[in-house]
Formats: C-alpha cells, sequence, structure tokens
C-alpha cells in the first residue's frame, strides 16, 4: 500500500465496471483523496451508453435523453467538461405526431409555459389534439392524485401502474397516448408492467416538481466522445489507473482480514474498499459469500431490451430534431446527422424501447416493417433513396420496472466491510437510466469513503 506525504497509508479503492456508475464512483473517491482502480472488461469507457463507428459514420449503440430534473447526470457532464455537448431545451417541447388521427390534427405537441406547477402543463394539455376534451381533464385529475401520494408506501411498489391510472380515471387512449408515450420512453415498459412506485417517482419528479424538470437534453455529439473521450481525461486528471480490457475472476477477503483482493486477468490487486458497478447477474457471480442477505434475489431482477433502428436517407426528410409518434410501431425518431459526421443527406435514429417482440427479429423483416411506417410519418422518405439501414441490439438494456422490483433492488452497502454495490439497478429510488446510474456511483463512494474515514461532502444534497 502506498503511503502519503506525511507518512500516513492512502487508502486504495478498487471500482469494478466503467459504465457511468463506475466512473461516478472512481471520480468521487478519488476527489476525495483516495487511490483508485477502475477495472473494465470492455476496450472502452461508458457502459451501454457507448458510441461505435461505422464507416464514415460515428453511431451511438443507442438514443440517449435526460432531463433538466436529471441533477446527478448534469453533475456528471459537468465532471467532465461536456455539458456545453448535451445542452437542453430552453422549454419541455415534444411533437406528436398521431397517423390515425385526421390530417388537419395529426401534430400536437406536449410543451410546457414558464407558469408555476401544475399551470405550466395546462395549456399545452388543453389543446393536445390527441385526446378528447374529457380525457383531456381526466389527465388534471389523475395529476393531482399523483401529487398526493407517499412515495415512501412501500405499497405502491407492489402495485401497476395501469391499474392506478384507471382507477383514477384513464382511459386505453389517453394511457397509450400520454401515459405510456412518456412512460416507455422513460421506464421501458408499459403501464401494466410498471411498479407504481416507479412510474410515480418519474411523473411526480419529471412534470410535477418544477416548471423546467421535463425539457429535454441529449447529446450533439457521439455518447462516446463524453462518456469515454472526455470521462477519461477527467479521470486521468483525478490520478485514476484505468485499466481496461481486464476481467475479474474474484473478490475476496485478504487472509488477515483487513480489505480485499480482486484478481484480474493478470493481476491481484489489494484494496481497502471494493466497489462493484457491474450489471446484477455478473455482480451476484462475484459477491463472496454473507455480502447480501438473499444474493439470489439479483438474479430475480428482470432485465428488459431496447431496439434501435438507424436509416440513412440520401437528403433531408425531416425538419425538426426528434418526434414522438402514435398510431404506428414507430416510437421515437432523432436526426443524429450532425452527431454522426454525417456530411451528405440525414441520418435517423429510431428509438424502440420494451421490445421483447423484436429484439431478435431479422433486419430484413425489420426494415420491411420500419421503411414503410416512416414513408407515412414523413412523405419526403417517399422520394428519398436508403442509402444504409442497420439495427442495434440491447437485449438487457434496462432492469424491467415490473411490481415488486424495488424489493429486489439492494442498497449500495452490502454486510461484507468495504464492499459496496453500483448500478442503476441498484435501490436509487430511480429506473434504469443515466440519472440512476451516477446516483448508485454517489451513493457507493459516499458509502466507501464513510466506511474509509474519509469526509465527503455529496455533491447533489437530494441524492445524499
Amino acid at each position: 500500500m502506498r503511503s502519503t506525504e506525511d507518512g500516513t497509508r492512502a487508502h486504495h479503492a478498487v471500482v469494478v465496471g466503467a459504465g457511468l456508475a463506475g466512473i461516478t464512483a472512481a471520480l468521487q473517491l478519488a476527489d476525495a483523496g483516495v487511490r483508485v482502480t477502475l477495472v473494465e472488461g470492455r476496450p472502452r469507457l461508458g457502459g451501454l451508453a457507448f458510441s461505435f463507428r461505422r464507416g464514415d459514420l460515428v453511431v451511438d449503440n443507442g438514443q440517449h435523453v435526460y432531463l433538466r430534473c436529471c441533477t446527478a447526470y448534469r453533475w456528471f457532464l459537468d465532471r467532465v467538461d461536456g455539458a456545453a455537448l448535451a445542452p437542453l431545451q430552453d422549454r419541455l417541447d415534444v411533437p406528436v405526431v398521431d397517423l390515425d388521427a385526421p390530417a388537419g390534427r395529426r401534430l400536437g405537441r406536449i410543451r410546457r409555459t414558464g407558469l408555476p406547477v401544475p399551470l405550466h402543463l395546462a395549456p399545452g394539455l388543453a389543446t393536445y389534439p390527441h385526446l378528447s376534451l374529457a380525457e383531456r381533464a381526466s389527465v388534471g385529475r389523475a395529476a393531482l392524485a399523483l401529487q398526493r401520494l407517499d412515495l415512501g408506501d412501500p405499497a405502491l411498489g407492489d402495485t401497476d401502474f395501469a391499474t392506478w391510472l384507471r382507477r383514477h380515471g384513464q382511459s386505453d387512449r389517453t394511457i397509450e397516448a400520454l401515459w405510456d408515450l412518456v412512460g416507455v420512453a422513460t421506464l421501458n415498459a408499459t403501464a401494466p408492467h410498471t411498479s407504481l412506485a416507479l412510474a410515480a417517482m418519474v411523473f411526480r419528479t419529471g412534470l410535477l416538481s418544477e416548471p423546467g424538470a421535463a425539457d429535454i437534453g441529449w447529446a450533439r455529439v457521439p455518447l462516446g466522445d463524453l462518456h469515454d473521450t472526455l470521462a477519461r481525461k477527467a479521470l486521468d486528471s483525478a490520478g485514476v489507473r484505468t485499466e481496461l480490457r481486464t476481467r475479474v475472476h474474484s473478490v475476496t477477503r485478504a487472509p488477515e482480514g483487513a480489505g480485499w483482493h480482486v484478481d484480474t486477468d493478470g493481476e491481484r490487486l489489494e484494496a481497502d474498499a471494493v466497489v462493484l458497478a457491474v450489471p446484477q447477474r455478473e455482480t451476484h457471480d462475484l459477491l463472496p459469500d454473507g455480502a447480501l442477505d438473499h444474493p439470489e434475489r439479483l438474479r430475480e431482477i428482470g432485465t428488459a431490451p431496447i431496439l434501435n433502428i438507424h436509416v440513412v436517407y440520401d437528403r433531408p426528410v425531416l425538419r425538426r430534431p426528434f418526434f414522438a409518434a402514435l398510431g404506428t410501431p414507430v416510437q421515437w425518431v432523432f436526426d443524429r446527422t450532425d452527431a454522426s459526421g454525417l456530411k451528405d443527406g440525414q441520418y435517423l435514429a429510431l428509438s424502440q424501447s420494451d421490445a421483447a417482440d423484436e429484439i431478435d427479429a431479422p433486419v430484413a423483416e425489420l426494415r420491411a416493417r420500419y421503411l414503410p411506417e416512416l414513408e407515412r410519418l414523413l412523405p419526403p422518405t417517399r422520394d428519398a433513396e436508403v442509402r444504409d439501414f442497420f439495427v442495434t441490439r440491447e437485449r438487457t438494456a434496462t432492469f424491467a420496472p415490473a411490481p415488486g422490483v424495488d424489493r429486489l433492488r439492494p442498497a449500495a452497502r452490502t454486510r461484507a466491510p468495504g464492499l459496496f454495490l453500483a448500478g442503476a439497478w441498484t435501490a436509487t429510488g430511480w429506473p434504469a437510466t443515466m440519472e440512476g446510474a451516477v446516483r448508485s456511483g454517489f451513493s457507493a463512494a459516499g458509502a466507501a469513503l464513510s466506511a474509509l474515514g474519509r469526509r465527503h461532502e455529496h455533491p447533489l444534497e437530494e441524492a445524499a
């Protein structure tokens, strides 16, 4: 173990996994003066929010967005000096196209004003054409009921969101055209398969906490620029030793009972604290006996896939940065032209959450299904040439937010002194988002610093 300049022994922490949770934990620990080694099996940082090259394009594996209320992820962007590369909307504005509506009423918008909560959404809801007047009024009543829920009530976690919505007067159409439109994108599940606790947290925080909470931000550069290149620069500047292409095979207590041994492909690392920031099943396999009371619960946390469809046209076909869709299998469409480096034509990315029925479908089948849908949604595509069509699949993109999942999600601190857990699947109170991942890194680092006797101020009071 290395010593500090005053002769005291320097603490060493090993963080296993370099997704957003692991990077955050490593930065927090290093910023507090701990010597940190970050170990990652992949050849890059960023976990499941990354980029890759396809010919001349730089492609994100999937479209990721965040909201103004995502204060932890916004901290991450600031910490890696990337906030200017992923700006937020001035005000929430989501174009929603409904192909089943009459021609003059196909385009609606979910948007806010500068009025205080909940009046900030009232003008937009009043003119939202995809719901009837009665359905719009029912949304307001349900929103007020949502505000009255006690998010600390454990019973919310065992109830599904659809049952609650129907009890509060929401029709199938209202659920489809509003609640699921937002919920599927943020929770990766439809209302019947979503815990009321997680859904209430998302809608309360995003839409009903402050006027600008749901303003949308997204990267104007490849995700790899933020989560890999800039993150690596920040880690290097903080003094973190980063080992890529390095698998961890075991995590065991040191024989003398003080500290840990982390065995990698070619090295044994000795550590005072270890943060496991890898997926739940991998965590289960690395956990030493007795670290959790019920380690088998980690394997009971389900996963949900996300499918992304990428289409490159020979000409511009979409004038807005993104839109959502109803009356079609298409969910959300984003313009990725500038971010990908495309110089001629336009590159669209379709983000398809809750995609279990299509995640393994052949590319030819997906092409035959989605190109005609884009022609229905975007008439300019009918005369455009498709230069490229490809698919990216994340079969275990998120944990499944099903009722009962909160009872399975462990806290950052384990029963083994010096061993901590991070990852969006841990007990953050958030669904599986970039925000949840960063918050889990905060929690793990804070618990580790407390155990090491290090003073630590949490950068976000509300996440402490």
